[in-house]
């Protein structure tokens, strides 16, 4: 019997894809680490062990006597230290020994007294110098090695070449100074030495240090895979199943159970089982004539009870809590529409404010409207800035954006006790803020792109201070931009005087100030665009005290 090969939806696929690039990532940089932590210490192996094998060297060199070996006197003396030198070179494996005496004047020059040369250590083709050789310093580099051993008392200088310029192999060039019998420089000793063994050392590192993190990461991708697979990807692949069969067949399924432990997507889950219940019962009730409009008309009370039941709306919103008070409206142009706005507390001490418009009106925005909400509200219990949070739900809403609807979006996050407020803003109107005994004014700030623009946007985090008596009004695009029958805009202007008429007023009389206003100035012209508002003012001081 043949296997039916298992496909991966295109959620799972693109989550899965990303947790094994992000595993790769860390295995390559936790290998390029390894290796730079490992040239480095090879590095400082390699030249204190040079080191230690020059200043041996020097031990063989008679510091007094360089001048008279350069004027080929004591010749049997100068033949056996050579000798002595020769020997020395070959039996640590060292490329080069030489002992110079450097033109102190620039640094510049410097005379041959010793050459010894081991071409065998590194298949090297150098020739050994004559007593006298005369020859140009190397570069600046060498200048100033040369001067710190000679001016500055140094007791060991090192070069390392690795990008040769000479035909050459890399190599460490290792100098300590050849002292005289009252302590002064009288040359220096350079010992070069190749550094082959690095990268013969480096290779198996390498390959050993890359398998073990590839290793390492495949595993964790599994695991972290499987996890956001059971509790994310399944149960929303679960209610996307469910509601495409039933768009398809339009009769009641299986109920979903507890398909996460997750409340938004139980929630979802409940709501999908809810209108599946209405709709096929209102479809059995109806006649046929009368069946395809009794349909339309359900989805839509059935979509807009949803959206409705999807934000907060019964006010107090929060009865036992007197340090804040808010309150907040939505009326959608049509029956449902994709404005939206939210609060609840992440924890005891913030609360999270949440205002959002989605591009387009009635059904598509609304389900837009709804997964954005779920999405935020996810996101934000999870913790971290509004800017982070922001940053989280671009990304997710441009990874399913096939149908190019954008989003703008305001989140706040109040620190309860201090007055803090923390907010983000992916392109949405600035908000209208009031301080005590003075009026509403638009706070101007510099917005990030809207939401599902494009995706791995970086979001700004504001921070703003509110004391007591202070108020801070949200709003949608639907308030400014309504407008009369002769096409005439209410404005943002039009709007804050009407804020400062009811400015001492409470967050629920402000809204229904500007209601009023809005509507006694579009007069009979037909609503245009969703009208959502939100407001909120601080009560606790920062002594701790409240308004009596």
């Amino acid at each position: 019997m043949k296997k039916t090969r298992k496909r991966y939806s295109g959620m799972e696929s693109n989550i899965i894809g990303a947790i094994v690039m992000l595993m790769v990532v860390f295995a390559v940089v936790v290998s390029v680490l390894g290796v730079l932590s490992f040239n480095s210490a090879f590095k400082k192996e390699i030249s204190t062990s040079t080191y230690h094998m020059a200043d041996t060297a020097t031990m063989l060199v008679n510091g007094d006597e360089l001048d008279d070996y350069l004027a080929g006197e004591k010749k049997e003396e100068y033949q056996q230290a050579k000798s002595y030198l020769d020997v020395y070179c070959k039996k640590i494996h060292v490329s080069i020994t030489y002992v110079i005496m450097v033109d102190t004047s620039d640094y510049g020059h410097f005379v041959s007294v010793f050459n010894c040369v081991d071409n065998s250590v590194d298949n090297t083709s150098y020739t050994e110098w004559e007593p006298g050789y005369r020859r140009e310093t190397t570069n600046d580099e060498y200048r100033r090695k040369y001067k710190a051993i000679y001016e500055n008392g140094s007791d060991c200088e090192t070069v390392f070449r690795f990008n040769t310029t000479d035909g050459q192999h890399p190599h460490i060039t290792t100098m300590v100074p050849v002292r005289d019998s009252e302590g002064n420089v009288a040359g220096i000793l350079c010992m070069q030495r190749p550094i082959s063994e690095l990268s013969n050392a480096r290779r198996p590192f390498l390959i050993t240090t890359a398998v073990s993190a590839l290793v390492i990461a495949a595993i964790a991708s599994v695991f972290i895979a499987m996890f956001i697979k059971r509790q994310v990807v399944s149960p929303i692949i679960s209610v996307s199943k469910e509601a495409t069969r039933f768009a398809a067949e339009n009769t009641k399924g299986e109920s979903l159970g507890k398909i996460s432990s997750y409340e938004e997507l139980q929630n979802l889950a409940g709501s999908i089982e809810t209108m599946e219940t209405d709709m096929v019962r209102y479809m059995d009730n109806l006649s046929a004539v009368a069946a395809e409009k009794e349909r339309i008309g359900t989805e839509l009370s059935l979509a807009k009870n949803i959206q409705e039941n999807s934000i907060p709306h019964k006010f107090p919103a929060f009865p036992d809590r007197d340090e804040f008070d808010i309150y907040a409206s939505m009326d959608p142009a049509k029956e449902v529409g994709g404005d939206f706005y939210n609060y609840y507390f992440i924890d005891d001490d913030h609360l999270a404010l949440v205002i959002g418009d989605v591009s387009g009106k009635g059904i598509p925005a609304s389900l837009s409207m709804m997964a954005t909400n779920i999405i935020m509200g996810n996101r934000a219990m999870m913790g971290g800035t509004p800017a982070e949070i922001m940053h989280y739900v671009n990304n997710r809403i441009c990874a399913k954006n096939t149908v190019g609807m954008f989003v703008t979006l305001w989140l706040g996050i109040l620190e309860i006790s201090t007055g803090k407020l923390t907010y983000t803003s992916a392109g949405h109107d600035d908000p209208a803020v009031y301080r005590r005994d003075g009026t509403f004014e638009l706070q101007k700030t510099k917005h990030g792109l809207v939401a599902g623009g494009m995706a791995d946007m970086v979001y700004k985090d504001i921070e703003m201070q509110l004391n007591e008596g202070d108020k801070i009004f949200l709003y949608t695009d639907g308030v400014p931009e309504a407008t009369d029958k002769d096409n005439n805009m209410y404005t943002a202007a039009r709007m804050l005087e009407a804020l400062n008429i009811h400015r001492e007023e409470t967050p629920q009389q402000i809204l229904k100030g500007i209601r009023s206003s809005v509507d006694e100035f579009v007069g009979e012209a037909p609503q245009f665009d969703d009208i959502t508002m939100l407001c909120i003012e601080y009560k606790k001081n920062h002594t701790g005290g409240t308004n009596a």
